[in-house]
């Protein structure tokens, strides 16, 4: 058996690990500000490239406004359903697309009935009818909600529903919606 000096009583051989505990401790706390810093000074917003189709999802396509940019935090395409998410300056320009079994005035009522679920917002005015450049019919109306206002309309196709809102401050809505218009009649369904 071996006898402990002091010498092995005092060597700390630990000192290693705590070396690279300390160094972990610094790589962290670097990533934990970091990354956060990292992803505020990446923009959200894409350029969209001017008349070309965008795919939003499950065979829907749309030709965005001119000047529009994608709000990638707001944007999910996918096979059987979808989400774009424009922008066209504080304007947003929402178009989704999921499956659904029933008919046009259901799908219509389902939506006026997820924005007046909203808080503060409700349907102003009547319905219309609307038609896409594609042959999709729909309805569409209008909402307010405070000082802000919104337009949405709402197509039934190929066993989706394709729901588009709009939402802006009125000025800034009135400046766009002409835009948005054209851009909503080219919905349309090209299949998977």
């Amino acid at each position: 058996m071996g006898t402990v000096t002091r010498r092995h009583l005092t060597d700390l051989p630990s000192t290693p690990g705590l070396l690279s505990a300390l160094l972990l401790a610094v790589f962290l706390a670097a990533l934990s500000f970091g990354l956060p810093a990292l992803d505020r000074a990446v923009s959200a917003q894409r350029a969209v490239r001017a008349g070309e189709p965008y795919r939003v999802g499950a065979g829907v396509v749309v030709v965005p406004p001119a000047g529009a940019t994608l709000d990638v935090t707001g944007t999910r395409p996918g096979e059987d359903r979808g989400t774009a998410l424009f922008r066209l300056g504080p304007v947003r320009y929402a178009i989704t697309v999921q499956p659904f079994s029933g008919d046009l005035t259901q799908a219509a009522v389902r939506l006026r009935q997820r924005i007046t679920g909203t808080s503060g917002y409700q349907v102003t005015g009547t319905q219309l009818a609307v038609s896409t450049a594609g042959g999709l019919a729909g309805l569409q109306g209008g909402y307010t909600a405070g000082d802000r206002g919104g337009r949405y309309a709402v197509f039934v196709a190929h066993g989706l529903t394709i729901e588009v809102t709009v939402s802006g401050a009125d000025l800034d809505l009135g400046r766009t919606l002409p835009a948005i218009d054209t851009s909503t009649k080219t919905l349309r369904y090209e299949g998977s």
